[in-house]
């Protein structure tokens, strides 16, 4: 039985891999920010009698993170693996977000990881064994416009967690990322959005006069006609119970066929091709060539 702390478990990957890793034994220590958002996998795991246990974590609060793991520690005596999979979402371009939500989104994606990640190490060292699995994204690897924030935090999450593999892997501990396409998660409805349900597509606060209205609204768009399309979390579950069985020689695990192939050219290229490629790809050379915003078709 190993012992798995995840974090982000109110929904999406979070909540599946709860119920994955405490399906084949493990005790999973599921993390959410809301105790009212636990119910649902509390009663799941109840149903199914899961050796799930709900814990309360901000991971934009560092402070908490040492009581946390001496907690779990205390209760269990040795933490086997860490998924941080938190994460928010503000879109929008660089000059329209406040420094309040460019902030955010790098506490919560990048900073709570980060510490939450510090916090246990002394624990895994102790052991002289350990995983840290971190849930990045297609946007760490690929920046397109209308995602700086996103993107920052996601290319700073790759950056760290592989040069951290090479200070901790002496004692033991393994590193992971796992980068994925599209997945119905509820990031989206977490921005504090309304652009999912209607046509005004744009946050009622985002600036009216931006230059960058059309980009950032015919973004949104595409976002919100691709959800219907986009994959089940429970695939990036089943990955994430194949990794923390794997050796740990492997950095980049990539969940689907479009992030398998978006890696596939990103790397290799030259600033010129990947420039051109990252604008086909998000479809945003419109843009870039002074045009107006093709048509987005909801489906």
């Amino acid at each position: 039985m190993a012992i798995v702390v995840i974090t982000g478990c109110s929904s999406g990957i979070g909540y599946d891999s709860a119920l994955a890793f405490a399906r084949r034994g493990d005790r999973v220590y599921a993390c959410v920010r809301n105790p009212g958002r636990a119910a649902s996998l509390a009663q799941k795991g109840a149903e199914e009698k899961l050796d799930i246990r709900i814990k309360l974590l901000d991971v934009t609060a560092s402070s908490s993170f040492s009581i946390f793991f001496e907690e779990i520690v205390a209760e269990s005596e040795r933490v086997d693996l860490l998924i941080n999979n938190a994460g928010i979402l503000h879109p929008g371009a660089l000059e329209d977000l406040s420094e309040v939500q460019t902030r955010a989104v790098m506490e919560t994606n990048f900073f709570g990881p980060l510490l939450l990640s510090r916090a246990v190490l002394p624990q895994m060292r102790a052991q002289q064994s350990g995983f840290i699995i971190m849930i990045s994204s297609l946007s760490g690897v690929a920046g397109l416009a209308g995602d700086v924030a996103y993107s920052a935090s996601k290319f700073a999450l790759e950056g760290a967690t592989e040069a951290l593999r090479h200070e901790v892997d002496r004692y033991g501990i393994r590193l992971a990322l796992v980068l994925g396409g599209q997945y119905a998660t509820k990031i989206f409805r977490a921005s504090g959005a309304s652009w999912l349900d209607g046509d005004e597509v744009l946050p009622l606060d985002y600036p009216r006069d931006s230059v960058y209205r059309e980009l950032v609204e015919w973004k949104l768009k595409q976002l919100r006609d691709g959800l219907p399309g986009a994959m089940d979390p429970a695939v990036v579950a089943k990955l994430l119970l194949t990794i923390a069985d794997s050796d740990g020689s492997q950095l980049r695990w990539v969940a689907d066929d479009l992030a398998s192939r978006v890696l596939a050219t990103v790397h290799g290229q030259s600033d010129t091709e990947r420039d051109a490629f990252l604008r086909l790809a998000g479809g945003a050379q419109w843009w870039s060539e002074g045009l107006s915003a093709p048509e987005v078709t909801r489906s």
